[in-house]
């Protein structure tokens, strides 16, 4: 029996994973970067062991650490979770030589499935070798690893050695692992998975499908289970296959055998040898506990020979500290808070104070709706985003909302391309006209010394915010007669709550502040000065840092004084484990050069000055 269990990972999936360990009774161990020292899963394990550094090849990737940290904290167990370590035979062979249990399939399991070449090849399906322009478009995609990193789309020939070098770059950085490949790309295909699990007496379960085509970057935002509309034939097959691929490599413990479903067929992608971030659609409808089954697969325990049955239908939303609107670039700072209504489970690695930093992944938590039916589990979730409360960093929240309530996925009809068609419509600005209002009385009342309004003037008094990237100035008086305010009428107004009449509706706004950041009912505004300083002005053509990260590349040879072709890339910049290009807005010559390679920079930033020609 396992008493003490080491999770290789942070975030989230420690913390749902010590959350499964309580309840079995097992003591638990984190390890921690430097980054994650007050990290929330550091927090709630028993035993927390530190990693020295703050990147993850530094930490979370060094398999000799982790194990050296099992045995010093007395783990008998070690649980990978996911990305990281999770599919690194070597690693899993390390915990085994350390005389640990290892919570998770064989090492030559992992070795044979972990690389989607050689995957593919098991499975009898060759990757492009060279590719010509009637193949386009392509894929190229790391062989290890997972979640969208190391993964480019190609249109066009002479963009694929590009394509191939920042792939590798990303991949290796992410996974230590810089192998790519390059397959056809299936333009509308919809990404459907199999999750099984397997003991080591010969049972293999397939647990259903799930439907993981909303996705930017080629990592998943909105997964359900079962996939909806897949006919029973399409079905049976995928279970087959997902078996087959298991019983291939002896496979053992929870995994996942991912396809593209396309014109009523099944492609095989890759099998992941791991937990998968959207397990939790299907422990909701097999009302399953994966993290227990896996630990009890580990300790020796058979498997029932029938799975259990499904039932009603599950959907997941991942909340990120994300932008989607520009170009989804990631978010750091405080979360100050973060709230989900007790109807749908949240499974986060955050909580209120925290910092979301920018060595790691952009994932906030992710809401978890089950309904009998899918419309049903739909509006629940929808709901549910909409009543949370998350202030600080810019998210996803309002993307994910309109995702489940677009016509397209609410009939389900999405594929793969889903956020390339409407990402415009979904991300544009919607924000509440009365919210700087609110903010404004909110604020008025909150310095008052007196209560009330007695310290009031009676002239106008006039507000000036930001909100959705425009200034809004309010003005509001306070008479004989009661507050007025740019003619709406105030039925209450406090520090934290404010009331307006609008329409012979009364509509109430929640109001939070932390210093000249103000949210009101989630809309997020910045208090602006009444005599604001005058702007530094910046060079036509400057290019500033769309996020805060680390320059890990400079074009080669690009210095002052260098001719730049429009759309040429420029520099990198990697946040949250993705890379991001910076690239010339414009043919003409690079006037100046501010940053070098390591260098840490924040949002707005001055990286470079490009002059266009007179």
């Amino acid at each position: 029996m396992i008493s003490t269990l080491l999770v290789a990972n942070r975030g989230e999936i420690a913390c749902r994973i010590f959350r499964t360990c309580a309840e079995l009774g097992i003591r638990t161990v984190a390890v921690h970067s430097d980054a994650d020292e007050n990290a929330l899963h550091a927090r709630v394990a028993d035993t927390a062991v530190r990693l020295p550094g703050a990147t993850p090849a530094d930490t979370y990737l060094r398999a000799d650490l982790v194990v050296k940290a099992a045995v010093s904290a007395g783990a008998d167990a070690v649980h990978p979770g996911y990305g990281f370590l999770s599919e690194n035979a070597d690693f899993a062979r390390a915990v085994l030589d350390a005389g640990l249990v290892w919570i998770g399939p064989p090492p030559e399991a992992i070795e044979a499935m972990a690389s989607k070449t050689r995957a593919k090849e098991l499975m009898g399906i060759a990757p492009l070798g060279e590719v010509a322009e009637s193949d386009l478009p392509v894929l190229v995609k790391a062989a290890a690893g997972g979640g969208g990193r190391g993964m480019r789309i190609v249109r066009r020939l002479d963009e694929l050695g590009a394509a191939l070098e920042s792939a590798r770059a990303e991949a290796a950085s992410a996974f230590g692992d810089g192998e790519v490949f390059v397959e056809p790309y299936i333009e509308r295909g919809r990404h459907v998975e199999v999750q099984i699990l397997a003991d080591t007496h010969g049972t293999v379960w397939p647990l259903g499908t799930r439907d993981c085509s909303l996705q930017r970057r080629h990592q998943k935002v909105i997964e359900e289970a079962p996939a909806p509309g897949l006919p029973e034939g399409l079905v049976k097959e995928l279970h087959a296959l997902a078996v087959r691929a298991a019983r291939s490599v002896a496979y053992v413990g929870a995994g996942t055998v991912e396809f593209l479903v396309a014109d009523g067929r099944a492609h095989f992608l890759e099998m992941n040898t791991r937990l998968q971030v959207e397990h939790p659609v299907t422990e909701a409808v097999f009302d399953l506990d994966l993290v227990t089954e896996q630990i009890r697969v580990a300790e020796g325990h058979a498997l029932p020979l029938d799975a259990p049955r499904a039932r009603g239908h599950a959907i997941e939303a991942r909340l990120y500290a994300e932008d989607p609107a520009r170009d989804w670039a990631p978010q750091t700072g405080t979360l100050h808070r973060l709230a989900v209504p007790d109807s749908v489970r949240l499974d986060t690695g955050y909580t209120d104070g925290d910092e979301i930093g920018v060595h790691y992944d952009a994932m906030l938590a992710k809401a978890v709706a089950h309904a009998p039916t899918r419309a049903e589990a739909l509006r629940k979730l929808a709901h549910a985003l909409e009543q949370a409360t998350l202030h600080g960093p810019t998210t996803n929240r309002d993307l994910l909302i309109r995702s489940l309530r677009h016509e397209e996925f609410a009939t389900a009809r999405m594929d793969t391309g889903f956020y390339d068609r409407h990402l415009t419509h979904l991300t544009a600005p919607a924000p509440d006209p009365h919210a700087p209002l609110a903010a404004a009385l909110a604020d008025a009342h909150g310095r008052s010394r007196f209560g009330g309004w007695r310290n009031l003037p009676s002239q106008p008094q006039t507000k000036r915010y930001l909100m959705a990237g425009e200034e809004h100035e309010v003005h509001y008086r306070h008479t004989r007669e009661g507050l007025t305010a740019d003619g709406v009428r105030v039925v209450h107004a406090g520090a934290h709550l404010v009331v307006l009449d609008i329409d012979g509706v009364h509509r109430k706004y929640e109001v939070a502040s932390y210093g000249n950041q103000v949210h009101v009912n989630n809309t997020p505004l910045t208090a602006l000065p009444r005599f604001p300083d005058a702007k530094a002005q910046l060079a036509p053509g400057s290019l500033l840092a769309p996020m805060p990260g680390t320059v890990v590349r400079i074009a080669e040879g690009l210095a002052a004084g260098a001719a730049v072709e429009a759309g040429q890339p420029l520099l990198w910049l990697e946040a949250m484990k993705m890379q991001h290009v910076i690239a010339a807005p414009t043919t003409g010559t690079l006037d100046a050069l501010h940053v070098t390679e390591g260098q840490q920079v924040e949002p707005g930033s001055l990286l470079a000055v490009v002059q266009a020609p007179l």
